[in-house]
């Protein structure tokens, strides 16, 4: 029986350590685990990053013999978003001018939902899709 989330979004980044630098700076992210390559630190093998205590895990886009099997890409490669992550925050419009002061690409301003809640979506550094919400999905339907 988990007592943690048991489904963790992961991602692959052509610059890891950059992305790891942005998803902190404009997502609120932190450090819980890095695991760089010992002869080079632009290759991060492994990654965990925390945010309200959920985590995600990224790592350098290499070809793997996991990677090639299962035909990941990077959004630069496949030339198209093909997921998205959904973040629940309490400060939609304040969280998304610290993601826009450290350069997200904010493609879809904060606005208030039919469904309830207020969000934002933004693209980070590498393109990957992110919204930023206060729609509590777990919260009975009415």
């Amino acid at each position: 029986m988990p007592i943690r989330p048991a489904i963790i979004p992961v991602l692959r980044y052509t610059d890891a350590p950059a992305a790891i630098d942005f998803l902190c700076q404009a997502f609120g992210f932190s450090r819980h685990a890095i695991y760089p390559d010992p002869t080079d630190p632009s290759v991060i093998h492994h990654a965990q990053l925390i945010r309200d205590g959920e985590m995600i895990m990224l790592a350098s886009a290499l070809q793997t013999p996991f990677a090639t099997a299962a035909g990941m890409r990077t959004v630069k490669q496949a030339g198209c978003t093909t997921q998205s992550i959904v973040v629940v925050v309490d400060d939609v419009d304040g969280h998304a001018a610290i993601a826009r002061a450290a350069g997200a690409e904010l493609f879809m301003p904060p606005e208030d939902q039919s469904y309830g809640g207020r969000s934002y979506s933004a693209r980070d550094v590498e393109g990957n899709v992110w919204t930023f919400g206060s729609y509590d999905p777990y919260a009975a339907a009415p």
